[in-house]
């Protein structure tokens, strides 16, 4: 696998890492001795970074990695702060409070079993904190050795620049896929402005990229998707004709449909490190094969007419999930 730097922290890994919100929730049905199993390949197939967020199962996501990572040396870890959340209820507030950050470290460190976080998130913002208090109280765990680099996700081109001026910011994390290039537009010239290393989310477009979701799928009931506007009835046919145009250019450069759309992602920079999410090692094996595609130019340019921005039928998220946004 090759490898990536990771913006300011000094950190190198490997350019796909591993998403594993879905072995706590959201995707239906868990399975920790599953979940463990598809870390343990994950290692095996020289991935390198893993994707968390205390929020994620409750504290059930980082406990879960931290079991897996106890005693191993090599890999990075990725956690957040700032959604909070009651068990059972996908609604949410966000917290960006000092006292809370310092909190919520010291308990993802517990969890985790680590002696200092790689990379720490501010999940989501809430401007009714000041910004620059919200980062020097991050800055203020660097310093205490407890976190190695900082992050933020879902933040406005702006908001970075005025974040990154109080601390460097090592990493942003966003959607970004083929359905939801919104990132081009503004937040991800800045972060290569900067230096900022990109990490693309839901890379797959929660599934629908694969072209494993058809429209007789029918979801687990606490499936996330089935509250996804995206995925919900005129959408839901839209988006099915857009994974027919992908699932065909895959069949030119015989790969599946997903290695498709994680090789365009990997080919559109160096600065870029996607994060897949999977619970079974089958699918954890298709997603690494993305490394071994090739893409010309005109390959680019076929994929990228045929997926333009905007092309997505319907929101990101379901009203409350739109909380923080680009914030």
């Amino acid at each position: 696998m090759i490898h990536r730097k990771l913006g300011f922290s000094g950190l190198e890994i490997s350019q796909i890492g591993l998403g594993c919100m879905g072995m706590s929730e959201f995707y239906g049905p868990t399975d920790d001795t599953m979940s463990l199993a598809t870390l343990e390949r994950a290692a095996e197939l020289g991935i390198t970074f893993f994707d968390t967020a205390d929020t994620y199962g409750f504290g059930h996501n980082e406990t879960l990695l931290g079991s897996f990572l106890k005693g191993r040396t090599g890999l990075k870890v990725a956690t957040k702060f700032g959604i909070v959340r009651q068990p059972g209820k996908y609604e949410r507030r966000v917290d960006n409070s000092p006292d809370y950050i310092a909190q919520a470290c010291d308990a993802s460190m517990t969890r985790l079993g680590v002696d200092a976080i790689d990379l720490y998130y501010a999940h989501r913002l809430n401007h009714a904190y000041p910004l620059e208090e919200t980062i020097a109280a991050m800055a203020a765990l660097v310093k205490a050795g407890k976190v190695r680099s900082i992050g933020l996700c879902e933040v406005s081109a702006a908001t970075l620049r005025r974040a990154h001026a109080v601390h460097p910011i090592s990493a942003v994390q966003s959607e970004y896929s083929l359905w939801t290039r919104d990132p081009e537009a503004e937040i991800l010239p800045v972060c290569r402005e900067l230096g900022i290393a990109f990490v693309a989310y839901s890379p797959l477009g929660r599934g629908m990229l694969t072209g494993a979701i058809t429209s007789s799928t029918r979801l687990a009931e606490n499936d996330f998707r089935n509250i996804s506007p995206r995925f919900q009835g005129a959408n839901m046919a839209a988006n099915l004709r857009l994974v027919e145009k992908v699932r065909a250019l895959a069949a030119e450069k015989r790969c599946t449909s997903g290695q498709l759309a994680l090789a365009w992602l990997l080919h559109q920079g160096n600065d870029i490190i996607p994060i897949p999410g999977s619970k079974r090692i089958r699918y954890l094996d298709e997603n690494a094969g993305a490394s071994d595609v090739e893409l010309s130019s005109a390959d680019l340019a076929t994929i990228a007419a045929a997926c333009p921005p905007g092309i997505a039928a319907g929101e990101r998220y379901p009203e409350e999930g739109m909380k923080g946004l680009n914030a």
